[in-house]
């Protein structure tokens, strides 16, 4: 049991759920039930009474929480006193979608707050970039999360997620999609991708006959071509500046597929102060850079 799930205990107790602890945790709701399980076998009595729809805490749990507070308090104090540099190398990929919006931000972040850390940054997709990770190529990446979840060998992050859309030629007056998709040809992005698989899955449900299908493989490419007037495609739009270049429709669709952003790192690393600060970058990239208002969910 590592002390991090003392401090999620301390959020639970504060904002009164699970969930909102794994949002401001910045991990997953069934990360922060795992930490109250093994603080639970720690001390062989339960926090939490889970015989009604929603959980409740115990008087234990108040009582273990308002032991470890100022301990935990202190040892943050200590982790953030000046007088602790971090310094190295972090090498660090992102998926091409995202390096505008990220990297700029990041290294901005990084040099203000800890000038002896220096970045690396690479490019790819999220398959290549989470094998990298894992082979220990790159110490860390921003992808997009398997559908699965991801390999339990390796650490997650959330970041934030975006809903799919569809793009059609800006001109187009049409918001039917059997009606686009009858219309134009469709657009694919790569199925090797996890953007890919989910518009394909979508879109063979919901349209049952489309028309030929090209196949790109870039954000980019595919809004530029949809923008030509050549077709139409379901993607997802991180970065709102593209559409300034190529102007398209965009149609939101019900119950669209939701694409999960994460930062992922080697287990044995994720506790590193190198990688603590990248994240602490990326957290504030993510808040001032990913306008909530834009297809964002």
């Amino acid at each position: 049991m590592k002390i991090e799930a003392f401090a999620t205990l301390d959020a639970v107790l504060r904002l009164g759920t699970m969930a909102a602890a794994a949002q401001e945790g910045n991990i997953t709701p069934s990360t922060v039930s795992m930490q109250m399980k093994q603080i639970e076998t720690y001390l062989g009595q339960q926090l939490f009474d889970r015989s009604g729809l929603n959980i409740k805490p115990l008087p234990l749990a108040y009582e273990v929480s308002e032991t470890m507070h100022p301990s935990l308090q202190r040892l943050e104090s200590l982790r953030n006193r000046e007088t602790i540099e971090v310094e190295g190398t972090i090498r660090f990929g992102v998926i091409d979608s995202l390096q505008p919006l990220l990297v700029p931000s990041v290294m901005c972040a990084l040099a203000q707050r800890y000038p002896r850390l220096r970045l690396l940054p690479g490019r790819g997709k999220s398959a290549a970039l989470t094998e990298a990770v894992k082979a220990g190529l790159s110490d860390a990446a921003v992808v997009a999360q398997p559908e699965s979840g991801g390999s339990s060998r390796m650490a997650w992050y959330p970041l934030f997620q975006r809903e799919l859309v569809v793009i059609a030629p800006p001109q187009e007056s049409e918001t039917s999609l059997k009606s686009l998709f009858s219309k134009y040809d469709w657009i694919r992005y790569d199925r090797k991708s996890i953007t890919g698989r989910l518009a394909a899955r979508y879109i063979n449900k919901h349209v049952p006959v489309t028309r030929g299908a090209i196949e790109l493989d870039g954000i980019r490419a595919i809004a530029a071509t949809v923008s030509a007037g050549l077709g139409v495609s379901m993607v997802q739009i991180v970065e709102p500046r593209i559409l300034l270049l190529y102007p398209v429709k965009v149609l939101q669709v019900p119950r669209a597929p939701k694409l999960r952003f994460t930062l992922v790192t080697r287990r044995g690393d994720s506790e590193s102060r190198q990688i603590q600060a990248l994240r602490e970058a990326l957290a504030a990239a993510v808040k001032k850079d990913v306008d909530p208002t834009k297809f964002l969910m």
